[in-house]
């Protein structure tokens, strides 16, 4: 009997849809980048915004409100997926995690070393960390395009290693990308992630404390000089993985609810009037019995996904191919190459001495051709790749040049990907290939 992996089926869904919706949001950014709209789109950005009242108030531009604020959110959704993975998903054990973590550890190191050697001695050496990042929903969006051929063990294998990649990517940017750190403000924002990890070691979730807790927490993160994002990723661990409530309980409300509304058939109207009780437990048994970590990661997983991330995209992949200073500089190449070559050597390399060392196997019906398209595939580092490179940059002309050759080497890398899965899944499918 086939085991259905509900959760990463529909994880792995959205991701590859919103892969689609974050395309139009890039190339709508570069044509009124372009055009005579570029004025409009720039001032758009630059729009402050202010929330909050007289005594107390943030106010930002758009594009900070954007980067500093809804990004969060898309953190604080890579934070879930990476506790769930650790709990019960591809990373809960050593047999499972150490093939992805081996891949994502290569696919981190080569990117950083080539791109090291091609910018020694030169300006933009910071954006380092640009090069290290996969993005998963277009890798996953890609893989979707190949259809059903494509082994669910491979599928699996991307999504976990592009989650190690998050990870890396979060602390890289905690340590590294952060400005003059306010520790104070630091010490409060972890002794208040303390609280609610003790409350959800007991089980306990209350959206009354945790959100505006979890408010406060960012507020520090932004006035502590560490990026506010990170207060994403610390607040998702403290998301409780299970429902204090017993499920017997539960159970026992859902019958008798059940037991009412009984006396209602062969009726042709239900009268909401006399059995709205009833009703509502029905409706509410779903949250009482979802884990609040699988909640949140269903409720805000698609906002994030076909929201904020095409937003960040339309905001973030403006580059100006018309002003005085060309975008494609040096450093567009290094990034460029690092991208595409560094993911391919590390990814497979690294893969290969996990399976051949014998302490990782391959996912069941995969070979090693599919896992060296997956490595190309690794260089598709939009989302994180752009973030890093706004921290990284306070020149508008570097953060274009780098802007410009992340969208170079992850189109490489789609396309080289998607030529050498296609290839290696019509290979065995022949006779005599078959596993």
């Amino acid at each position: 009997m086939e085991i259905k992996f509900d959760p990463l089926r529909r994880f792995i869904k959205i991701k590859s849809l919103s892969s689609i919706c974050m395309v139009v949001a890039a190339i709508a950014a570069l044509v009124v980048s372009n055009t005579n709209l570029h004025t409009y789109y720039e001032q758009f950005l630059e729009l402050e915004f202010l929330i909050g009242f007289s005594r107390f108030h943030l106010s930002k531009s758009v594009l900070h409100w954007i980067n500093d604020g809804l990004m969060t959110i898309f953190f604080f959704v890579i934070g879930l997926e990476i506790k769930r993975e650790f709990l019960i998903g591809e990373l809960s054990s050593a047999r499972k995690a150490i093939l992805p973590i081996f891949a994502a550890i290569g696919g981190m190191i080569f990117p950083i070393a080539i791109f090291f050697l091609m910018n020694s001695g030169k300006e933009g050496t910071h954006g380092w960390g640009i090069t290290m990042a996969t993005d998963i929903a277009f890798s996953l969006g890609i893989l979707g395009i190949l259809g059903k051929k494509v082994p669910f063990g491979l599928t699996i294998f991307l999504a976990a290693f592009a989650i190690i990649d998050d990870l890396g990517a979060v602390l890289v940017i905690a340590v590294f990308y952060s400005s003059l750190i306010y520790w104070h403000l630091v010490a409060i924002a972890f002794v208040l992630l303390i609280g609610l990890s003790l409350l959800s070691v007991k089980n306990f979730y209350s959206r009354y404390i945790y959100i505006p807790v979890g408010l406060v927490i960012w507020l520090l993160f932004l006035e502590s000089g560490i990026h506010p994002t990170i207060a994403g990723v610390l607040f998702a661990f403290t998301i409780p993985s299970h429902r204090r409530k017993r499920l017997i309980e539960v159970i026992g409300k859902g019958k008798n609810a059940l037991n009412e509304l009984s006396q209602l058939i062969g009726q042709k109207v239900v009268e909401f009037k006399h059995h709205k009780t009833a009703i509502n437990i029905l409706d509410n048994i779903t949250s009482e019995i979802q884990s609040p970590l699988q909640h949140l990661q269903n409720k805000l997983g698609t906002m994030v996904s076909f929201l904020i991330i095409p937003l960040f995209a339309f905001a973030n992949s403006g580059i100006n191919f018309i002003g005085d200073e060309g975008a494609f500089t040096p450093l567009s190449v290094s990034i460029a190459v690092s991208l595409v070559f560094g993911k391919i050597i590390g990814i497979s390399l690294f893969s290969w001495l996990a399976i051949k060392l014998k302490i990782a196997v391959l996912p069941k019906n995969v070979d090693f051709r599919q896992i060296f398209g997956l490595s190309c595939l690794g260089g598709f580092g939009f989302t994180m790749s752009i973030f890093i490179s706004n921290l990284s940059y306070e020149s508008v002309h570097l953060q274009d040049s780098a802007k410009l050759g992340i969208l170079i080497g992850s189109l490489v890398a789609g396309v080289s990907g998607y030529l050498v899965i296609r290839y290696s899944l019509k290979k065995s499918t022949l006779p005599g290939n078959s596993r």
